[in-house]
């Protein structure tokens, strides 16, 4: 009997070892102690820093760092601070790892971080201040990529309940990317999404917009790819 269940226990962990490297993993895309794993686009050297464990970014001159990696299907764990009323951030997914001349940020897909004051600092003509929804996780296609919005506000899509917190406040995203769509979680619960991407692989990116912003963090777990034509692929930045 105990050879019996020797048997079945080394043929289970036999099983587990040979198919253990398919299962996705999690994978942390900053280390706590430098930027490796991350290259500037059009900021500066003074841009992005890391103190005391943090990834911060000074805001100026406005524009992004990405990813050295493309990513096709995936999950991002990502958490943010403002340290600035009415700061502006963002994080790009399915994004060009390249900024086309005369713009400051890239062709990609834009998960929106805004600081609470936002809308008050920035008030249309009529002097009314942008939606609840605007400021709370906005998703958009940026300089030319196009996705059909789950909760349309004209061509962006805006969350269906206000979820981030003020400035020195910690927000948590959790974005799911598969195959052309993109669904959004913040600080525990799903209220935005897009489908439809005219994209569906490319490099994530960080953006300096303006104001103050910590990041801490910051994880990926990649999952299977799906039929992804050229098209559709974010051009490769040769190093």
């Amino acid at each position: 009997m105990k050879s019996l269940i020797c048997t079945i226990l080394l043929t289970v962990f036999s099983f587990t070892s040979a198919y253990s490297q398919d299962i996705p993993k999690w994978e942390s895309l900053f280390n706590g102690k430098d930027l490796t794993g991350w290259t500037d686009v059009n900021t500066s050297p003074e841009t992005w820093y890391v103190e005391d464990g943090l990834l911060k970014c000074k805001g100026l001159p406005i524009g992004v760092m990405r990813s050295n990696k493309q990513y096709e299907n995936f999950l991002l764990h990502i958490e943010w601070r403002h340290m600035e009323a009415g700061g502006n951030s963002g994080v790009f997914a399915w994004s060009e790892g390249s900024v086309p001349e005369g713009r400051r940020l890239p062709k990609g897909m834009e998960v929106q971080m805004l600081e609470l004051d936002w809308p008050n600092q920035h008030r249309d003509k009529k002097g009314n201040p942008a939606p609840i929804g605007y400021i709370s996780g906005e998703l958009f296609g940026a300089n030319g990529l196009t996705a059909v919005p789950d909760n349309p506000r004209g061509t962006r899509s805006q969350s269906i309940e206000l979820r981030c917190k003020g400035k020195g406040e910690w927000n948590t995203y959790d974005v799911v990317c598969v195959d052309g769509t993109i669904k959004l979680s913040i600080n525990g619960k799903f209220v935005n999404g897009m489908r439809k991407s005219s994209v569906k692989k490319g490099y994530l990116c960080l953006e300096s917009e303006g104001a103050e912003i910590h990041f801490r963090n910051i994880k990926i777990m990649e999952l299977p790819p799906g039929i992804t034509s050229e098209e559709e692929k974010a051009p490769v930045v040769k190093e």
